[in-house]
């Protein structure tokens, strides 16, 4: 019989929280009325991938991952940044 320490237990909880919001994303993503609501369910699936990519990082003890995350995050946030403005403008650049 194995014993799990706690920190066990809380990954499993928060691959469970994340991949669960990530799903719950893409329905959004899918179904959204308006464009903005897929744009913000898009970011939102950035976050949450975010979230998986340190997880993972934790779970398996490496720095990669974390620079990992900080690279998706500096993507996702040009990528929101620019497909809003463009949504706004009808352009990306002036």
């Amino acid at each position: 019989m194995t014993t799990h320490a706690p920190l066990d237990y809380a990954l499993a909880f928060g691959f469970a929280a994340f991949a669960l919001a990530l799903l719950m994303n893409l329905v959004r993503l899918l179904k959204g009325p308006t464009s903005m609501d897929r744009v913000l369910a898009a970011d939102t699936m950035v976050i949450n991938v975010i979230a998986l990519i340190v997880l993972l990082g934790i779970h398996q003890a490496t720095k990669a991952h974390f620079e990992a995350a900080l690279l998706f995050a500096m993507f996702g946030f040009v990528a929101t940044v620019a497909f809003c403005r463009f949504m706004l403008r009808g352009r990306l650049i002036d």
